[in-house]
């Protein structure tokens, strides 16, 4: 499911998806290589946490890593 604030190329967002009905799984859509999966009782606390201001959100400007190590 891409998200409604995606940019008309489809490339300016997270993309969510059931991996089964325990997992779900995040990834950039720039960077579909990258993705991270959580359960969906995780992935509920920490959007809670980003909404109610809980947590500290990163700058906006985009940071490239030095080196992705698997």
């Amino acid at each position: 499911m891409k998200s409604s604030f995606s940019d008309a190329g489809g490339n300016n967002c997270v993309e969510v998806a059931a991996v089964d009905s325990e997992q779900v799984a995040l990834r950039e859509s720039d960077r579909p290589a990258n993705f991270l999966v959580a359960s969906p009782s995780a992935l509920g606390a920490l959007t809670r946490e980003l909404k109610a201001g809980r947590l500290a959100t990163p700058s906006r400007q985009h940071h490239e890593p030095d080196s992705l190590t698997p």
